[in-house]
């Protein structure tokens, strides 16, 4: 099992020294074995709102780590010409020395879209068709453009990238369409489990795993599978639930509709925007508890193989751990140690 790190802070966290978190988790990182350090796009909203560029926070792990891959989780594709991505990204593939790798994400809010808003009738098929243009232009493929004197030209990128083949991944939110488009493209899938729980990623997983392997991409292995999981590990399991618990709580309650959707059990055919402020209190309570048990990497590095146990069994390559959710930066740096422990006792197991 792989370990990331991923960062998705809300606005406000950490104000005052916004990224000191995003640099001394990555140093953490590359001293220690992690595989790879993730940070999103997000526009016009404090929730994500600390990451509107990955390439421009990309640059900042890559010029502070040595070894750790630097990932954007995830480059929305149809708010950008596919030129200007490839450029930045093969930029920060330099500055790292080949240690870049994308996700790429369709978006579903409307109101990124004021970047490129002919983009979002079509954004699911503008996200695959972005997605190979720049796998090609990484390879060193030329693109025809029409230039600002109306003429046609030919482009590729500058400066040329240090990897030969760009590594890429779909985000998925739950689709099982988006896990075997996936597979055929030759492409990772980063998702989470807001909106899915594990027996339907388990189903989505076989899905991909099959649509990989029977895919023409000519990508040799047999794909690869991360899972965002919000992480704190600590010594005492209890202390550690009423550490999360205000923050986790925060950010389900920032996500009430798709917590819903995910909670159908607990409340089937609620409409989150019907609730009465009790009911969403209660959602959120219940939802809390059901991912602090089996949503997330929480507790201590016991409850975390147990869980790391669950995520083998079903398939999944990696863990991209969600660690900026509580606003602590300090107890965060700490809680790192644990799970660099839980990262080396994985390891240490047979078949780790």
């Amino acid at each position: 099992m792989d370990f990331g790190l991923f960062y998705f802070a809300d606005d406000g966290a950490g104000s005052g020294d916004r990224y000191r978190l995003l640099i001394e988790g990555a140093r953490f990182a590359d001293t220690h074995g992690f595989t790879a350090v993730w940070t999103p796009e997000r526009h016009f909203h404090q929730f994500g709102g600390q990451y509107p560029n990955p390439a421009v926070t990309g640059a900042a792990v890559a010029a502070v780590t040595e070894r750790v891959a630097v990932r954007a989780g995830s480059v929305v594709g149809p708010l950008h010409h596919p030129l200007r991505i490839a450029e930045e990204w093969s930029v920060v593939d330099n500055l790292s020395r080949g240690r870049v790798g994308l996700s790429f994400a369709s978006g579903w809010h409307a109101v990124d879209f004021a970047l490129r808003p002919e983009n979002y009738p079509r954004r699911k098929e503008v996200l695959v068709e972005t997605m190979q243009t720049v796998r090609e232009l990484w390879r060193g493929s030329k693109i025809d453009v029409v230039d600002g004197a109306g003429d046609r030209k030919q482009v590729g990128i500058f400066p040329a990238p240090v990897q030969k083949e760009l590594p890429v991944w779909l985000t998925s939110a739950g689709t099982p369409e988006t896990f075997r488009q996936a597979g055929e493209l030759g492409a990772g899938v980063l998702t989470h489990l807001l909106g899915q729980d594990l027996d339907d990623l388990a189903k989505k997983i076989t899905l991909y795993r099959e649509a990989f392997q029977a895919g023409s991409h000519g990508v040799a292995g047999n794909g690869q599978v991360s899972l965002m999981l919000h992480t704190f590990l600590g010594t005492d399991r209890d202390e550690v639930r009423e550490i999360v618990r205000k923050p986790f709580s925060d950010y389900l309650r920032s996500s009430i509709s798709l917590i819903a959707r995910a909670s159908g059990d607990l409340m089937p055919g609620v409409n989150p925007e019907d609730m009465d402020p009790e009911d969403v209190d209660f959602l959120v309570a219940r939802s809390f508890d059901r991912y602090f048990d089996t949503g997330g990497l929480f507790g201590t590095v016991e409850d975390g193989l147990r869980t790391l146990d669950t995520l083998a069994e079903i398939g999944v390559d990696e863990v991209a751990c969600l660690i900026d959710f509580v606003g602590d930066t300090e107890a965060v740096l700490n809680s790192l140690v644990h799970l660099d422990e839980l990262r080396r006792s994985a390891a240490e197991r047979p078949g780790g």
